[in-house]
Order: C-alpha cells, then structure tokens, then sequence
C-alpha cells in the first residue's frame, strides 16, 4: 500500500481510460537486466499491485490480493471456490493472464477459475472495464495480469547465487512454508525454484463458529529460467504445478451445515509458459508467448471427473514513428473440456477455439491531447461431441452442437491535460466473447430429456463501454473520479425453465463511479476509495412466462457465472514508514447494506412463490500490520486481519437466502486472524 500515491499517479497519466486510453510503454522483457523500450507517457492499467503490497498483509489467497482494492472484490472465504468480480461482473468476463498464459473456463461452476501463490508474484496489473484490442480475446469486462518473479528479481546486485526460507503462522487458518533457491548461471541467464506448501485447518468467523469445508491442503512447484541471448534477444520459461485437497461440500461456494456431508475432491493444475523478445529498433520489438496448461477436479458429491486443456499464444510487434506508437499481432486459444466418472471413461467433450487479429494505435496529436484507437477481429468456434446422459436409467443422445462466429471490435479514446495539475478524459470501447466450453460438471450433468446444453441459435456477447474521468495531481495530493457505463448484449447463460439451456438471454448493464484519493504527508501515507456499481439484467421479452420484467439485479446464485450486484463500498487506510526498517499500517474497509428482489427464475420454474427480497447486511472489517526488517537478511511480519472480529459473509459471495431454500447460503468469511511471517534470505 505504500506505493498507493505512486499507482494513482500512473492512473492519472492515463485517467484510467480502461476503455481505451492508455498510452503505454511497450511491454518490456522481464530481465531486469532490459532497458525499458520507451519512457511512459501513460499506463496500461487502471490499478497496479506489487509485491510489497502483497507481502505487507500476509496475502494467503485472491480475497488477500485484492484487499485494498474497492473495485475489485473476491467471493467465498474457501479457497478453492474464491471467485472475482471487477465492477459487479465475474471473473469468467475477465481476461486473467499469468505471464501472458490465459486462465480460461472453470471445472465446476461451484468453484473458482484462479489459482495463485501470492508469494510469486511480483505485480499485477488491473484493468477495469472494456479496453485496449491488446487486452486480448474476450475482455468484456476487463483484464488482469499476474507477473510472477524471476531469479533477477531476487538477486541483489552482487549476488551470483541466494535463497529465501519463509514461514507463515495464521492463527485462523493454518500454516504455510515455503522455500526458493535463485542464482545466474551466466552473467546472462538465473534460475529460480520456488516450493510452498499449505496446511489449513477449518477457520472460525467471527462468532467463533467453525467455517465447515474450508480446510484443505495446498503444494505448489514453480521453475522458472530466464535471460538474453545475445544483444537483442530475450527469453523464459517456467513451469507450475499446483495441487489442492480438502473434503468440501457438494457446493464449495455456499455454507455447509452442521452434519452435512462433505466430500474428498482434489483440483490440479501443471502450466507451461515461454515469453521471447526481440528488441531491434524502433520499427521491430517483437513479442511472443506461448503456453499450455492441463488442469483437473476430481471427487466430489457425484465422484466425477473433469479435466480442461488449453494451448495458446500471442505474437505482437511495436513499431514508433515520431509521435505515434502501434501495437498489432494476432492471438490464438484452444480449449477443450471432457468429464466423465472418476476411473471411467471419456463421457461428454466439449471444444472451443478462439483466433485474433488485433492492432492498436497511440498518437500524441498535441503536447495536451493524447489519442488511442484499436480495433480486433476475433473468430470463435465452438463444438460438442455427442453427449450420453442416464436420465432416469435411460441412455439419451443429445444432438451435437456447433457455432463459427466473426466479430469486429473497436476503441477510441482521448486525454486532455488542462494543465500540469488537471486533466480530462473519454474513452468508448468494444469487445466480443463467443460461446467458451463449459465446466466440467455441467456438460456431465445438465442434460435433461435429451436436450443439448447449447442453443444452436446462440450468438456472441457484445459489449460497449464508456467511460469518463477528472483527475487531480499535485505534489502530495492524487484524486481520481471515474464514471462508467458498460452494456452487455445478447448475454449467454443457462435458461430458466428448468432445462439448463445456454441461450442469449437478454442485456446486463453495469453502471458507477470510482473514486480514489492518496495524501502524502512526510512519512505518512494516506488513501480513500470508493465504489459504487449497478449490475442489471434486463431479460428477453419472452423469457419469463409469469411476469414481464424491465431490469432484474443479478445476484451470484441465480446468475452464477455472470456476476453479483454489492453495497456501495468504502475503503480508508494510512501507511507510517517509521524507520528505514520498520513501517506499519492500517485499512478499514467498509460495504453499505444493500437490498433487491431475487428469485425471478425460481419462480418461473415453480420452485417458489413469489419474488424474494434480499437483503445483504453492511459490514465494516479492520485490517493492520507492521513490517519490521530486522537485519538485511531477515525480516518479521505481523498482521491482524478482521481485528474487530466481524461476524458477516461478504456480498461478492452468495447470499443468504435460507428465508426460501434452507441450504442456499453463502459462506462466513474468516474471524480475527493473527499472521506472523519469518523471512530469511541467504
């Protein structure tokens, strides 16, 4: 949180035109060793995250990574079933990158898509809302990029070889331990191997109940190489596999009662990435990344077994003339999804491919006016092998379904400075999204009285998005105002009538603002967000036969896969560098009450009466640390998240709806939790 005033700034450059406006160097290769390709007149993101920020609360899971993030938010306080949402909109309407690998699909729509070791990291790039043509395939409602560590970033400047033992005590969680050896093998090329492994014990919210299901057991192993090769060339490659184990419930993302069963599952996942770089000159900075990840869930109330590949890659070139920069490439992506029963065969597969042509320009047209303009083709196809289901006892054959679909997407966007502290921003984009294969348990298991589980009808998601934004820059003082509406058309998402059908049901539209502040004063950090955000649903004319509705809230059971609409949300925190060596901060975070009706589809399948009215409580949460580096080669952590023991699920998780259906509700999130971290480098 320190470099809080520094990450505003960089929002300022670009005043957070997500939807079009950044103006951004050319990525840079990861060596450290690289000089970065052109000085920043902007920034590629709305949000920047780094590694000091992660390390300065202990960060354990996605929910830690985003803490501090009011427009960013993490459902489910279980690990494995922790989704995110960015502006209302769920983390499957997101481009999620690690190092340029597309984390793509789900196995199970009661569990999330994103896995990572927050120990890794070494940033992590935000960007809210619609934007760039670079933001790769399927951005509708934004991008992240995870950059992981390499051995360069580890190694001091005279090091040839070290190493990093860390220990991590959670009063409410468990333990993690982890180790890494890093060193050059050549003036030009490091190692790094990285290994963490988890132990979480069941935790307790804030009433002192304990959280049933959430206990589970993590390993992670991470190698990654990387360098130049020669005097243009750069080069790396790593290789992951995680594996996480646990009894969870049949729906990891909703409570689990006292006596309810609970079942052994296991989730994998093994991915390879390799990024190249070739930095000639001005007209030739080519990029290239090519991955493959195979990831799996097993177990289960049903023990079954899914299992999703994916290959892809990215190949781009940087050309500056003068005042102008253009970025164009083309992108790839191959995924393909097969369940079945756990020691059985293959049952149902589904694929999916997804090929980009993009180009994106950046123009300085005065020294106060600043342009960027893109535009990508996308071309998705989709196909279903011939699925077999037992309905009842009875084999049934479901038809096949394919799709081939093109589309078109543009970008504009405009920055103008007033003056050296005020500047003005506009940006309108587009982009589109296919039908992608589904999780694993939904292809095994939704097939009912023979129907196919994809509209041969379906069309591709569009959306446009707007954005405007003022911002402020002075010396100690950032403020940012952001105000945005993004439209979804011809949303893809199961049926109400019971069938479980993927059809396009109608319009989601997400209307806010954003507000973000940082005041320096001497050793004092100081910041304020705030995030308030509208997500409505307004369904197709003949989807409900009981009623006509105009706009419906969405909410994270009825439209799992979609988003969750949530409290307006408040967040004030300082940070006190005290020393060289010793800092210390603290944040509240606090979410407004919120009340909509629910349960549209319920009611129009007969599963209740009448439309519900949820309410989700407000909840204030208060988090500290202090970091302590007490010689140049070990440093002591300790942080108290939930310090006032708030008792409350969090709004971007399912909610409480056992007023109707007894089981359908959302986890606890985690009571007071006292961490202590011991690191030692050598």
């Amino acid at each position: 949180m320190k470099n809080l005033t520094l990450n505003l700034t960089l929002i300022s450059a670009a005043c957070a035109l997500t939807s079009g406006l950044t103006f951004a160097a050319t990525q840079e290769p990861e060596s450290a060793d690289t000089v970065e390709k052109i000085s920043v007149v902007g920034a590629a993101s709305n949000l920047v995250i780094t590694a000091e920020d992660l390390e300065q609360f202990q960060a354990n899971d996605l929910a830690d990574i985003f803490r501090t993030t009011p427009s960013v938010a993490v459902g489910g306080s279980v690990g494995v079933a922790q989704k995110i949402y960015i502006r209302g909109l769920e983390d499957s309407y997101l481009n999620v990158t690690v190092d340029g690998a597309q984390q793509t699909s789900t196995l199970f729509h009661h569990v999330g898509r994103v896995t990572l070791d927050p120990d890794l990291l070494k940033q992590i790039d935000v960007q809210a809302g619609a934007g760039e043509a670079t933001s790769g395939p399927g951005a509708i409602g934004g991008s992240i990029s995870f950059k992981t560590k390499d051995a360069q970033d580890l190694l001091r400047d005279d090091e040839q070889f070290g190493g990093r033992v860390k220990a991590n005590y959670f009063s409410n969680n468990g333990t993690r331990l982890s180790g890494s050896v890093y060193g050059k093998v050549s003036d030009d090329w490091g190692l790094l191997g990285y290994y963490s492994t988890i132990n979480r014990d069941n935790m307790e919210n804030g009433d002192g109940e304990e959280i049933l299901g959430s206990a589970a057991d993590q390993d992670l192993l991470f190698l990654k190489g990387s360098g130049t090769i020669g005097e243009h060339h750069y080069l790396s490659f790593s290789v992951e596999q995680r594996d996480e184990e646990g009894e969870f419930s049949a729906r990891p993302n909703w409570m689990v009662a006292e006596g309810a069963a609970l079942y052994a599952s296991e989730a994998e996942r093994e991915t390879y990435v390799a990024n190249y770089a070739f930095d000639y000159d001005n007209a030739v900075y080519l990029e290239a990344t090519v991955y493959q990840t195979n990831s799996s869930f097993s177990g289960g109330r049903f023990a079954w077994l899914a299992d999703i590949d994916t290959f892809g890659l990215d190949i781009r070139n940087t050309t500056e003339l003068a005042n102008h920069k253009f970025v164009y490439g083309v992108d790839y992506r191959s995924d393909e999804v097969e369940s079945g029963s756990v020691g059985g065969p293959v049952e149902n597969r589904e694929e999916g491919t997804v090929l980009g042509v993009y180009g994106q320009g950046h123009s300085d047209l005065t020294s106060d006016l600043l342009v960027s303009y893109g535009v990508r083709l996308d071309k998705y196809t989709f196909d279903q092998s011939i699925l077999l289901e037992e309905y009842y006892g009875d084999l049934v054959t479901a038809e096949a379904v394919s799709l081939d679909d093109n589309e078109v997407s543009f970008n504009l966007g405009a920055l103008y400075t007033l003056n050296d502290k005020w500047a003005l921003g506009l940006g309108y984009a587009q982009a589109a999204r296919g039908k992608e294969i589904g999780d694993g348990f939904t292809i095994d298991g939704v097939l009912w009285k023979g129907l196919p589980v994809v509209n041969e009808d379906l069309v591709p998601e569009t959306v446009a998005n707007i954005e405007a934004s003022i911002e402020y820059s002075d010396d100690n003082l950032n403020a940012k105002l952001t105000v945005f509406n993004s439209t979804i058309d011809d949303v893809i998402s199961a049926d109400f009538n019971g069938d479980a059908i993927y059809t396009n049901i109608g319009e989601l539209d997400t209307a806010g603002f954003e507000f973000d502040l940082a005041y320096q004063v001497g050793d004092i950090d100081l910041f304020l967000g705030y995030s308030s955000v509208s997500t409505e649903l307004a369904p197709r004319d003949d989807l409900y036969s009981n009623a006509s509705y105009s706009s419906i809230d969405i909410n994270g059971y009825e439209f799992d896969g979609l988003g969750n609409s949530r409290g307006d949300t408040w967040l004030l925190g300082a940070d006190y560098n005290v020393t060289d060596d010793l800092s210390i901060g603290a944040s509240i975070n606090h979410v407004n009450s919120l009340s909509i009706d629910t349960l549209h589809g319920a009611l129009e399948a007969g599963w209740t009466d009448a439309i519900y009215r949820l309410t989700k409580p407000a909840y204030t949460t208060v988090d500290a640390y202090l970091d302590f580096q007490v010689a140049s080669n070990f440093k002591v952590n300790l942080v108290v998240t939930n310090l006032l023991n708030e008792q409350y699920i969090d709004h971007s998780s399912v909610a409480d709806y056992s007023e109707v259906f007894g089981s359908v509700v959302g986890p606890d999130e985690a009571g007071r939790d006292i961490r202590v971290s011991v690191t030692f480098d050598f």
